[in-house]
């Protein structure tokens, strides 16, 4: 069986980890973020007339609140209902504020915070740096950024996404740090999502990852997501294709966004959405539900709930995966080093015939010699067994479809591996022993 391992670190791993990366100085988003975003499943729906029930309305959000708060969301981390675009009156009112749509809104954002934080839960609102948002609504220019900022901290937001559409570069390269030092200035502590890198192709040497660690708590580096397998596939392809540059820019504090999650809507298959929901978690990405929580069906949410792997994707070392092998056989290694020497094994199968049986070895994924690890499969929930580095073993994929693993050292060798959290291009990346 032939595979592409990418060549690695070797001894070197023997080395400390470096010291993350400065984050931006608000000491928030220290795991990824997690919670409920309108855009992917709603859009810019507001005519409220035709089509009240799922309108860009206060109702959808006081609805979607209570959804979090009552069906089990709030208990396992996701706390964040994220308004998106389309939310604002058309003009801002006299003072140059913005103002919530009057008909759509009518109870006001200060009033939808109060709720939202009454259940326990925090508020997102979304901007862009630009004439106007990508929806047509009023945006937040230059000379806006501080009242815009100001106006958010006194409604009780808790999170912002700033968009960039109708901006220019140098406005970009003007306004996304701007924002970050208004928004500290308020004093109120809000999660800062930069769209910046997404409107500068996502990669250097346009994107400079180092300074955006320090302006943004995380950001949208690639095309918007849509209800389908191809488009998760393209973030997929996109993001490990560029690891080398993404992955060491990502720890507590400041992340990468692949996008939200699409499970539970219509465009994913049953196998497929267990697969995006293990590739975003073994990216540490942002687990942003955009579904309709109100008749998400008993699957949907099972996969979304999953004590373990919400667990992994929150691990407090904050570690971004990287793909490790990809076989000519259409199977693809994924590896995310955890805490207390743990790690997450994804093994995921592009292909499209019948279920495959892939065998490998710990080894062979650059575990190191003479450890034990006791195995846990994190969607059946159940312990496979122990697993010596040099044992063979087999798992059986489904087509488009996933095998997730969690492995807990049982017995470690003498030698103190540790991972490095930031590898030069073409090196490798190994489990870590810390």
């Amino acid at each position: 069986m032939e595979a592409v391992v990418l060549s690695g670190l070797a001894l070197a791993l023997a080395l400390a980890l470096p010291l993350p990366s400065v984050a931006l100085e608000n000491g928030l988003a220290r795991t990824p973020p997690m919670g409920w975003m309108s855009w992917e499943r709603f859009r810019c729906n507001v005519d409220c007339q035709a089509d009240p029930h799922n309108c860009i309305s206060e109702q959808l959000f006081f609805e979607m609140a209570d959804r979090l708060a009552e069906d089990g969301w709030r208990e396992l981390g996701y706390e964040y209902i994220n308004i998106d675009d389309c939310w604002s009156a058309k003009q801002r009112d006299a003072a140059g504020q913005l103002v919530p749509d009057p008909k759509r809104f009518p109870s006001g954002i200060k009033a939808l915070a109060d709720y939202v934080h009454a259940r326990g839960l925090k508020l997102g609102i979304y901007g862009d740096l630009g004439i106007f948002t990508c929806g047509g609504y009023p945006g937040t220019t230059l000379e806006n950024v501080k009242q815009d900022a100001q106006t958010f901290a006194a409604w009780g937001v808790d999170m912002l996404k700033l968009d960039g559409c109708y901006s220019s570069a140098e406005e970009q390269a003007k306004g996304y740090p701007e924002m970050a030092r208004a928004l500290n200035a308020t004093g109120r502590p809000i999660v800062y999502s930069c769209s910046w890198p997404a409107y500068q192709g996502g990669l250097p040497p346009k994107v400079n990852y180092s300074i955006l660690a320090e302006i943004c708590n995380l950001w949208r580096n690639y095309d918007d997501i849509q209800d389908s397998w191809e488009s998760v596939l393209s973030i997929v392809d996109w993001f490990f294709t560029n690891q080398d540059v993404l992955q060491p820019a990502a720890g507590p504090g400041h992340w990468n966004d692949p996008d939200m999650l699409i499970i539970g809507n219509f465009g994913l298959s049953f196998e497929q959405s267990r697969s995006q929901m293990a590739l975003w978690t073994v990216m540490a990405a942002p687990l942003l539900m955009s579904t309709d929580l109100r008749t998400i069906s008993p699957s949907a949410k099972e996969i979304l709930q999953n004590r373990l792997m919400i667990q992994i994707n929150q691990d407090p070392l904050g570690i971004q995966g990287r793909r490790i092998v990809k076989e000519k056989s259409q199977i693809e290694v994924f590896l995310r080093p955890l805490s207390r020497a743990a790690s997450a094994l994804v093994f995921f199968s592009r292909r499209t015939d019948m279920p495959f049986r892939y065998t490998t070895s710990l080894a062979k994924l650059h575990f190191p010699e003479d450890a034990v690890y006791e195995v846990q499969d994190v969607y059946v929930g159940k312990i496979v067994g122990a697993l010596r580095t040099a044992d063979n073993f087999s798992v059986v994929i489904n087509p488009s479809g996933v095998v997730m693993w969690y492995l807990r050292p049982m017995a470690l060798p003498l030698q103190p591996w540790h991972v490095a959290r930031q590898q030069a291009p073409g090196e490798g990346f190994y489990p870590a022993l810390l």
